[in-house]
């Protein structure tokens, strides 16, 4: 099923379109579909956040996107659009020198994303060495400075460190500033903050905030945090069982959402809870993604569901300026 991209006028601010991009697992018990049809765009100063519960595609869509799915992960249908380059039929020569100069990606295990055995200066110098042909005396000098600007004290003598001599934060700065040492277009930031503490967090999306306006990129942030959301991104792409179900600028999703699984993520948000009273959540379970059903990939949990979301698998469909809803009765969700 082929979804459309979400576009606006303002398309020469694209750096980076997603279509229709579809992932295959093999699996001892047969192959499943963990992306189906994503489409979605990244704009040049926006973040864009991928929102949903854990197992829903999001870092699988990004690990796609970048050239970085398992052996037993295949890209079956889709393009990753990049320029004029498509990262998914382009060729490995091509794709490994866009990944280092025009997309990045930020992990949210910092301490496994960092060699243990090089020092941080030394794994910070390399793209400088490898992409623009520096020495290692220039290079060195460049991993300082990316250091000083994106927080780390003392970054001259720090250089010399190993990962495991940084603290979380700190080696989550770090990681950041390998991503961003090129100025890529695009940056794509997987869970950045979740194994830090508030004020960490908010640090490291402070940082992030500045970095992408400092190089006019597009970020992409894949979380499950409504609040990191709300915060920080200009537009979201709420996914569920590898599917994109609800798109648009956060400020009109989180005021007036046109899926019922956008409503009911927002519903469990507690607003004023009373000790004693049950909190709200989603009833049911995400499908088994070995047996995703025919029609809508969210009516076992859907308190709108009706005949036809059995049989008829919704499309992304306009649901306002700028909306995009998979849902038959989109304009309903609202009354739910």
């Amino acid at each position: 099923m082929s979804a459309p991209a979400v576009t606006r006028p303002d398309t020469d601010r694209v750096a980076m379109e997603v279509r229709d991009l579809t992932v295959d697992l093999r699996t001892p018990s047969g192959v499943i579909r963990a992306v189906d049809h994503v489409s979605f765009s990244a704009r040049r100063g926006e973040t864009l956040a991928l929102l949903g519960e854990s197992g829903c595609g999001k870092s699988m869509t990004a690990q796609a996107v970048v050239g970085l799915l398992e052996p037993i992960a295949d890209i079956t249908d889709g393009s990753v659009e990049l320029g004029d380059v498509d990262l998914v039929t382009a060729k490995n020569k091509v794709r490994r020198h866009i990944a280092a100069t025009e997309l990045a990606i930020v992990f949210q295990d910092a301490l496994t994303a960092l060699n243990p055995v090089y020092t941080v200066g030394t794994q910070l110098a390399e793209p400088f060495r490898i992409h623009r042909g520096m020495s290692a005396k220039a290079a060195r000098k460049e991993a300082i400075s990316l250091m000083e600007r994106v927080g780390i004290p003392q970054p001259e003598s720090r250089a010399d460190s190993y990962p495991h001599q940084f603290s979380g934060g700190m080696r989550q700065r770090l990681l950041i500033a390998m991503a961003v040492a090129l100025s890529p277009s695009v940056l794509l930031a997987d869970e950045p903050t979740t194994a830090l503490d508030v004020t960490v967090q908010a640090q490291i999306m402070t940082l992030l905030r500045g970095l992408r306006e400092e190089h006019d990129m597009a970020v992409v942030l894949i979380t499950h945090d409504l609040a990191l959301v709300a915060e920080e991104a200009d537009r979201v792409a709420v996914m569920y069982a590898g599917n994109v179900v609800e798109t648009g600028l956060v400020s009109e999703v989180f005021a007036d959402p046109r899926h019922p699984y956008t409503k009911g993520l927002l519903d469990s948000v507690p607003k004023h809870a009373v000790r004693g009273e049950d909190l709200k959540s989603i009833g049911g379970t995400p499908p088994d993604l070995h047996s995703i059903p025919d029609g809508c990939v969210y009516q076992a949990r859907c308190p709108l569901a009706r005949d036809i979301c059995v049989v008829q698998r919704p499309k992304l469909e306009p649901a306002g300026e700028g909306r995009f809803s998979a849902c038959h009765f989109a304009n309903e969700v609202s009354h739910a």
